[in-house]
């Protein structure tokens, strides 16, 4: 019987545990913290130190966790309601959830202090300031103000998933510049049609709960005119981004060849809206996850390519 017990306990603890992960969205902060390390590479010029890299490294992911476990808490309701959103903590009702609301809360708001003092300590005022800035503007800004509310929330409200650049930035000169304004704005205009791809994928799910999602409160083909314009948009900052930050060949032609794939597959998930078929937006999705990667991949490689030369 002692055996028994002790195994009841430790299975509680490990679904305990996971819950706590689960509420800080690990998918969501490993695409955060690819936009982080090629922002810090290219505002020192090569390899930032070791120890300020895994500070703004560890520091944003407890950050992004304390955004990501609030929003889990404000929106327990509406995610109760969408298939996608269902299984979440909070979302699968008191009796089964191993994270109680508050606790939710409580974690989220810890995780929020422990991440802006750990960036104080380690950084600089300016890195601390963006992170604290970022965590109220996706909690309060896209959360609890634009997301029930407007079909653009996922535009403004994705600002917030662009900050992880500027943080890293400041984290290594204790400010900000062009280079890093602009590849902000690449996130910014990734940001939509990457999250509207998603969306037209689940339409039902955020009719369901309400949320106006502009795959909820426009025509495909409508939407898919948004995306294509902040895909363009997206790929000409890519491209800016080459003189701005005085980038070279292993950056300009990787962004090239990424950006005109993004395009060629928005335009034909267009095409396919238009025919009345299958849009199948989820390529699209798994396609923006792969530019973004690549396109950071690429930054660094230029950067650390050129102190060779």
């Amino acid at each position: 019987m002692v055996a028994t017990a002790i195994v009841g306990v430790q299975s509680n603890l490990r679904d305990v545990l996971r819950a706590y992960v689960e509420l800080t969205k690990p998918r969501i902060i490993e695409l955060l913290l690819v936009t982080t390390l090629p922002a810090m590479v290219l505002a020192a010029h090569g390899l930032p130190s070791v120890e300020l890299t895994l500070a703004t490294l560890i520091g944003g992911t407890l950050a992004a966790g304390s955004a990501n476990a609030l929003n889990c808490y404000v929106d327990r309701d509406i995610d109760a309601m969408m298939r996608r959103t269902s299984s979440r903590p909070l979302a699968v009702g008191p009796e089964r959830s191993a994270v109680s609301p508050r606790a939710a809360l409580v974690f989220g708001l810890i995780l929020g202090v422990v991440s802006t003092a750990l960036l104080w300590a380690t950084t600089n005022p300016a890195a601390t300031a963006l992170t604290l800035a970022a965590i109220v503007l996706y909690v309060v800004g896209y959360t609890l103000g634009l997301k029930r509310r407007t079909s653009q929330n996922i535009v403004w409200g994705g600002a917030a998933g662009c900050m992880p650049v500027l943080i890293g930035w400041a984290a290594v000169t204790g400010g900000l510049a062009w280079p890093a304004f602009v590849l902000f704005l690449v996130v910014f205009f990734w940001t939509p049609p990457h999250f509207w791809a998603l969306a037209m994928k689940f339409r039902d799910d955020y009719a369901a709960a309400g949320v106006p999602m502009l795959p909820v409160v426009a025509s495909p083909r409508s939407v898919t005119t948004h995306m294509l314009a902040h895909t363009w948009a997206m790929v000409a900052c890519s491209l800016a981004l080459v003189p701005v930050a005085d980038l070279g060949p292993l950056y300009a032609l990787p962004a090239v060849v990424i950006g005109a794939l993004f395009l060629r597959e928005t335009y034909l998930l267009r095409r396919r809206v238009i025919a009345g078929l299958d849009p199948k937006s989820m390529r699209l999705f798994h396609l923006s996850i792969t530019y973004l990667s690549l396109l950071s991949v690429a930054i660094v490689v230029d950067v650390l390519a050129q102190l060779r030369w």
